[in-house]
């Protein structure tokens, strides 16, 4: 072999090495695991039903990531199952809670990965405080109707029964709540809640369950945490 086709056989391999280098960078560049990225992608699917970041990150179909907003508002109205909400209202207060969830504000911190190979996010949330804010016009807007009852019944007409007077006041409460979000969100003191995001048996990354269930108590403030 002459020397000028060793030299073009030796630029040729360093050429092709060069290439693989460049792909295997690309590849790992593609598949590498943001963990803010990821936890950024995890809230806005399940609050906001913003599921393009989570489809490409975890690569699930636009179906699957959609039922993530769905189920939470299932698990929602499972508080209610047992309620006296009147079935006709539970749809209203479906998408009720849907527009509320738009509203609820997270702001994503940068992550710290941990010995083992977890990370650990901090997430600073800002309650909603609809509940509290509207707790008084829904209770003079309840005594109100109480005291409609009371005239009417005092003025000769049939007292309503117990499931017509349920479902008036759980419309009364949703007018409430409808109009609280129309006029504007308002939120509380800013908190503070740490996510691990770890590694499961599938070898997939996740956030722990428990911190999930944590950062949901804390989006909106109950009328009970009021100080």
């Amino acid at each position: 072999m002459t020397e000028k086709k060793r030299k073009i056989l030796i630029t040729a391999a360093v050429l092709i090495l060069v290439s693989i280098a460049a792909v295997i960078g690309i590849w790992l560049y593609m598949n590498r695991f943001d963990p803010v990225e990821y936890v950024q992608a995890v809230l806005d699917a399940s609050y906001k039903n913003q599921t393009e970041a989570y489809v490409k990150i975890t690569g699930v179909s636009e179906e699957e990531a959609g039922q993530i907003f769905e189920d939470n508002l299932d698990a929602t109205m499972e508080q209610f199952a047992s309620s006296p909400m009147p079935e006709e209202l539970k749809p209203k207060y479906r998408e009720l809670f849907a527009q509320l969830a738009e509203h609820v504000s997270y702001t994503v911190g940068e992550a710290v990965r941990e010995e083992d190979g977890s990370y650990s996010v901090p997430v600073k949330v800002k309650p909603v405080t609809l509940f509290t804010d509207t707790y008084e016009a829904f209770r003079q807007k309840a005594q109100e109707y109480a005291d409609q009852v009371t005239d009417s019944v005092m003025g000769g007409v049939e007292m309503p029964t117990d499931e017509e007077m349920q479902a008036q006041v759980y419309e009364i409460y949703y007018e409430v709540l409808s109009d609280g979000i129309n006029d504007g969100m308002m939120y509380g003191e800013a908190k503070d809640v740490t996510l691990h995001v770890r590694k499961n048996d599938r070898g997939d990354y996740e956030i722990d369950d428990s911190d999930m269930k944590e950062l949901d108590s804390l989006l909106i403030q109950d009328t009970e945490e009021e100080s």
